[in-house]
C-alpha cells in the first residue's frame, strides 16, 4: 500500500508535466481552491472565469480573468466552483477539449454528459465567505468517467490534500447528506442553543468547551458510544422539566422529536 508522499510522487511520475487548470466560478469554493493551488509547483492556475467582475478582483493581480465563458485558455482541468442549480446548465454552454469536472456533494457526474470527459472534485468541508481554510486537512472525493481521468483528479487532489477518496455519485450523495446531518442541522442546534441562552441571559460561550469535548471524543468513540444526555438515560423528570421551560413551540417539537429518537435508538421508554 503506498503511503501519501509515495501515492504524490507516483502520479508526478506518471503525469510528467505540471497540470494546467481553469477555475469557473469565484465565491467561497472558488477562491479556496485558488488560494491552495496556485501555490503548487505541480500545477498551475492558467485562469479565473466568473460572471461578477467585482468578485473577479480577488483573482485578477494573480492569474487571468474572464468573464466570457466561451473563450476560455485550454486547459487540463477546467474546476467548475458554482452554484448546484446551474451546473447542469452552465456545462451545456461550454466547448472544451479537457475535463470538466464539478465541485458539488449533491450533484451526480452525469450532470455534465455532453462532455466526453467529466468527473467531480468534491471537497468534504463547509467554506465561509473571507475565510481561507488549509486544504491539507480537507478530504477530497473524487470521480471520472476514465481511469486516466480519475489519475489526474487524484493526483490534482493529492497536491492540496492528504486525503484523496475516490467515491461514486450516489456514495457522494450519501456523504453529502450524512455531511448536512453532521454539520448543518447541528450548527443550527448551536443556533437554538444560542437563542436559549440569550433568553435567559446567559453567555453562550459556557458551551463551547462542551461542544469541542463532543467533536473530541469522536477520535475514540463511535457516535452511539458517545451519546449522553436525559433521552440516554431515560431521564423522563429531566425531559419534562426541559420542556417546561422551553418557550418557543419550534424548539419544544425539535426536543421532542430528537428526545423521542434517542429513545427508540437506545431502547428507552418514558
Amino acid at each position: 500500500m503506498l503511503i501519501f508522499s509515495q501515492l504524490t510522487a507516483y502520479y508526478s511520475l506518471y503525469f510528467r508535466k505540471m497540470i494546467s487548470i481553469v477555475i469557473l466560478g469565484t465565491g467561497n469554493v472558488a477562491q479556496n481552491l485558488f488560494e491552495a493551488l496556485h501555490k503548487k509547483d505541480e500545477v498551475k492556475v492558467l485562469a479565473v472565469a466568473g460572471r461578477n467582475t467585482d468578485a473577479l478582483n480577488y483573482f485578477s493581480n494573480r492569474t487571468e480573468v474572464f468573464t466570457d465563458w466561451t473563450h476560455l485558455p485550454k486547459a487540463d482541468v477546467y474546476l467548475m466552483a458554482i452554484k448546484d442549480d446551474v451546473i447542469h446548465e452552465v456545462s451545456e454552454k461550454l466547448t472544451l477539449d479537457g475535463l470538466l469536472v464539478h465541485t458539488s456533494g449533491a450533484v451526480p457526474m452525469d450532470a455534465l454528459s455532453k462532455h466526453s470527459h467529466t468527473g467531480v472534485f468534491y471537497p468534504l468541508q463547509s467554506f465561509t465567505s473571507g475565510k481561507i481554510l488549509d486544504f491539507k486537512t480537507i478530504p477530497i472525493c473524487v470521480e471520472a468517467t476514465s481511469e486516466k481521468d480519475l489519475n489526474l483528479l487524484k493526483y490534482v487532489a493529492s497536491t492540496i490534500s492528504n486525503t484523496v477518496e475516490h467515491i461514486d455519485s450516489n456514495q457522494r450523495k450519501a456523504l453529502h447528506v450524512s455531511a448536512v446531518f453532521t454539520n448543518n442541522f447541528t450548527n443550527y442546534l448551536y443556533g437554538i442553543g444560542k437563542q436559549i441562552c440569550e433568553e435567559y441571559t446567559i453567555d453562550f460561550s459556557l458551551l463551547k468547551p462542551l461542544m469541542k469535548e463532543t467533536v473530541d471524543k469522536l477520535d475514540v468513540l463511535t457516535p452511539e458510544q458517545a451519546q449522553t444526555g436525559p433521552a440516554r438515560r431515560g431521564d423522563r423528570k429531566t425531559l419534562h422539566s426541559h420542556l417546561q421551560l422551553l418557550n418557543d413551540k419550534k424548539h419544544r417539537e425539535i426536543y421532542k422529536l430528537l428526545s423521542n429518537a434517542i429513545k427508540a435508538h437506545y431502547g428507552k421508554k418514558l
